[in-house]
């Protein structure tokens, strides 16, 4: 099958969307009740390599991931794919069944539809987070912005809109878990140095950020946005160069998540310490003078 997007739903069939492209000539029509989503080529981790099955590159890893989704033919076709890919997979389609899976489970990754029955994935999303720390890719029919920054405020890590592309969502889900990885690393040996900017203070050892004298909680990912502005003040980074630096996710498909995380951390830390250049990226503003501690890397 050539099925490479998954569309928004109710468990109805939904048509999809004209799509060109290596996978062979336009297609459209609708997609077939539970059929898996595939026949596209490996997925890449979006520098044009091949994703690495699970999160150490051995298939079979076996690293857990939880799908939350009402649709039973987008549920069923994730969870085909990600098994295909090596991961454990258990499903949920309901917020409270959410909840009780990611207690039992255990996941490393949770990828968490916004509307579900029960109560929806934001309030999934808080009370699985206040029992443990989770990645959380969220999935959103609505391209709003207003929710994408609630998702991110309730601590998601990344959002796609459907409809989506699985070879993308396989390559998102695997840099969320090599973030995950690359942060357990730098917790057990961490690496002096930190930054000051005027009354912000960032200090990486720490993982800690206090602004006016006061402490600011950033989610994982806001801290590494942070820290790889603040590596560089004053120079302004594509947006480009943060999401592959951030995100590890070398594609320009996903600059708005770049775009709605430095919104969710001005609002955190100020709007006016990041600046935005039209047209090109982010810079963090500092004195002139200002200088990263210790290594800066």
């Amino acid at each position: 099958m050539t099925q490479s997007d998954i569309t928004a739903g109710n468990g109805e069939e939904q048509p999809r969307p004209t799509t060109t492209g290596h996978d062979g000539p336009p297609v459209t029509g609708p997609i077939p009740d539970g059929g898996p989503v595939g026949g596209e080529t490996p997925a890449t981790d979006g520098t044009g390599d091949p994703a690495e099955a699970g999160a150490t590159g051995t298939p079979g890893a076996q690293r857990r991931i939880l799908v939350v989704e009402d649709d039973p033919t987008i549920l069923d076709a994730i969870s085909v794919r990600l098994t295909a890919e090596g991961f454990l997979v258990q499903t949920a389609s309901d917020g409270p069944a959410a909840v009780d899976a990611a207690g039992g489970f255990q996941p490393d990754v949770m990828v968490l539809d916004v509307m579900l029955p029960g109560f929806d994935g934001l309030e999934v999303c808080r009370r699985v987070q206040a029992q443990r720390p989770v990645p959380v890719l969220m999935l959103t029919a609505r391209d709003d912005e207003t929710d994408m920054l609630v998702g991110l405020g309730v601590g998601a890590d990344d959002y796609m809109t459907k409809p989506f592309s699985m070879r993308e969502l396989v390559a998102r889900t695997h840099a969320l878990l090599r973030r995950v990885e690359r942060a357990a690393a730098a917790a057990t040996a961490p690496r002096p140095g930190g930054v000051r900017l005027g009354d912000l203070e960032i200090d990486r050892a720490q993982r800690r950020v206090r602004a006016g004298g006061k402490d600011v909680h950033l989610t994982p990912t806001e801290f590494d946005l942070l820290m790889r502005l603040a590596r560089s003040p004053r120079a302004v980074l594509t947006r480009e160069q943060l999401l592959a630096d951030v995100w590890d996710w070398a594609d320009a498909s996903g600059t708005r998540t770049v775009d709605s995380h430095v919104k969710a951390l001005r609002r955190k830390i100020g709007a006016e310490r990041i600046r935005t250049v039209h047209g090109v990226g982010y810079a963090l503003e500092a004195a002139p003078g200002t200088t990263v501690i210790a290594d800066g890397s």
